[in-house]
């Protein structure tokens, strides 16, 4: 019997997607264009089969997270891929692997992987070789691992600090956005397709400019600045770039929801751009069209409505499209000629990246935050760091110093040099969705999922004091205050601290995540810019005592600083420094 030709690697993909796609059923097709959380076909952290089985019996387009949302190590990590791709290979008619995707903000967001200064920190460096490098070791760590697709970069051109958002973002300005935007693309997408992962432009567009700086509020921009402004990262990463995937935006544009327009997703993207790649929909965004945009009355009509638009694939599992598709074609109401063309993508990401050629990686090889990537994670944190201020030349501190007083509410605490896009960030947030479906995520079932404190070595800005300083200085510590809180509890501690030391370091700022007491990061807008809860007071108590103040800021967005920046000495800021963010300040 001879080999069918989409499994011939000797020839080319379009005939190879043209040979599959008229092997395929209905049902395999719409297949392709769904997805499904890792949790809900796994037991801790190896594939459970009959959870599996039914959500996989026809195929399957994307597996979202298997490492960024569960507790799996890398060489777990890399098993599971690979249980998951021979089932698929073992127990479906056409033999089709699934695309692995997770998020990349700033780094791989898993357990073990190399954790880099967030996106606003990568900007401030205007390092574009530095840049590519962090995207390549992204690339190499996820591919190891059996992963294909990134939810990165944002693209996302931001003028109002208000949005939660803008630590994800490269900044203001278009061509600084292009410009790094377009080294991250380069380093993850690599030279080769079956060595590189498919990076995701996101998030179409104009999603860093709605309405009083509110995530999912409309935006509204005029046609002239549209183009020159937010669509220019996009259109200079798909022309310049070849960037492989574009993620929509959650709100709308102009009154049109972007999930739902086709100007964007396809007259723009593919007409005037040429884009070829596969477009993925933000979690939950097509089936946001019905529960909060309105512009459709049912599961099926957001279906229709997406696909016409330009939408391939619905994220994060199946829910508008999958059966509702399948019966909605059947019946009529949507055309199979919109279903046949966003398959032909998938198919052909598939085949182009060598997924069905190679299904499984060698998880015994797999190797993690290497001193070499640990390197270039502290080049870009030190690179990061902006010194806003330095009056009288207080820094560098003199190697003198018999006494130091470290305060502050990131100070003495690893997790908050992290943004909001990494692994201890997101596993607080699926925690958080066991009890209360924080953000919309649905609580995983049957699924325990810790926080872990070991996840990457990483220590706290105090520690890195401590390991800098001779050993004829001593150190003293105060919290003083939370990130966000209005007690003052602390503030007695922290004076007396200040008093007894030549010079008070304080470490203040935001803390990111998705959960609530979390001041930055997605759904964390906010009214005002001034430092969160009682840290302005707090600031005001040491600068008082007379003792020079050192103000390192460790937020994820600009602040107001008013008379701080006057009369504070020293100001640096170094946003979410990350894994060698206490050595890098």
């Amino acid at each position: 019997m001879s080999t069918p030709v989409y499994q011939d690697a000797s020839r080319s993909v379009a005939e190879r997607v043209s040979d599959l796609m008229q092997r395929m059923t209905l049902e395999e097709k719409v297949a392709q264009l769904g997805s499904f959380w890792v949790h809900q076909i796994i037991d801790g952290v190896a594939l459970d089969v009959e959870k599996a089985a039914p959500l996989m019996a026809k195929g399957i387009g994307h597996v979202t997270r298997v490492g960024g949302a569960s507790n799996v190590t890398p060489v777990q990590s890399a098993e599971l891929n690979n249980a998951i791709q021979k089932w698929l290979i073992d127990n479906t008619r056409l033999q089709i692997p699934a695309i692995i995707h997770e998020e990349c903000c700033s780094g791989y967001m898993a357990n073990g992987a190399t954790v880099f200064p967030q996106t606003i920190g990568v900007s401030a460096t205007w390092d574009t070789q530095l840049t590519e490098a962090m995207g390549d070791v992204i690339r190499r760590q996820l591919r190891s691992v059996g992963g294909h697709h990134a939810l990165a970069p944002v693209l996302d051109v931001t003028r109002d600090a208000r949005w939660g958002r803008v630590e994800e973002t490269y900044g203001e300005d278009p061509y600084l956005n292009s410009v790094m935007g377009g080294a991250y693309i380069k380093g993850i997408q690599g030279d080769d397709w079956q060595t590189g992962i498919v990076a995701t432009g996101k998030h179409f567009v104009g999603y860093g400019t709605t309405e009083g700086g509110m995530n999912w509020s409309p935006a509204h921009i005029p046609e002239r600045e549209l183009r020159e402004v937010y669509l220019h990262p996009f259109e200079a990463a798909v022309r310049a770039i070849g960037l492989g995937s574009i993620m929509n935006g959650y709100h709308e544009l102009d009154g049109v929801p972007c999930a739902a327009n086709k100007k964007l997703l396809t007259d723009i993207l593919r007409g005037e751009w040429g884009f070829e790649g596969t477009v993925v929909s933000d979690y939950f965004a097509v089936n946001m069209l019905e529960g909060h945009h309105y512009i459709t009355s049912s599961k099926a009509e957001s279906a229709k409505v997406a696909l016409n638009a330009g939408i391939d694939v619905e994220l994060p599992n199946t829910d508008c499209y999958g059966d509702v598709l399948r019966d909605a074609v059947e019946s009529g109401y949507i055309s199979i000629d919109l279903v046949d063309q966003a398959v032909e993508r998938v198919l052909t990401q598939k085949f182009v990246q060598g997924i069905f050629d190679q299904p499984y990686v060698d998880a015994s090889v797999v190797e993690f935050d290497t001193p070499a990537d640990r390197d270039i994670a502290y080049k870009l944190a030190q690179k990061s760091i902006v010194l806003l201020r330095n009056e009288g030349g207080l820094l560098p501190l003199s190697k003198s110093l018999t006494s130091l007083a470290v305060i502050g509410p990131n100070a003495d605490v690893v997790r908050n040099i992290f943004g909001d896009y990494t692994y201890p960030a997101h596993i607080e947030t699926l925690i958080e969705s066991h009890t209360q479906a924080a953000l919309g995520l649905p609580a995983p079932e049957g699924v325990t999922i810790r926080t872990l404190d070991d996840f990457i070595p990483a220590v706290s800005i105090l520690q890195g004091i401590k390991d800098a300083v001779g050993s004829n200085t001593q150190i003293t510590f105060a919290k003083g205050c939370d990130v966000i809180s209005d007690s003052r509890d602390g503030f007695a501690a922290a004076v007396e601290a200040a008093k007894n030391a030549e010079v008070a370091i304080m470490v203040m700022g935001d803390k990111a995540g998705l959960t609530d007491e979390c001041t930055s990061g997605e759904a964390r807008d906010r009214a005002e810019l001034d430092l969160p809860g009682v840290q302005p007071e707090l600031v005001r108590a040491i600068y008082e005592t007379g003792t020079p103040v050192v103000l390192v800021l460790m937020t994820g967005r600009p602040v107001t600083l008013d008379w701080i920046a006057e009369d504070i000495p020293a100001i640096i800021e170094a946003w979410f420094p990350a894994e060698e963010g206490a050595a890098a300040v």
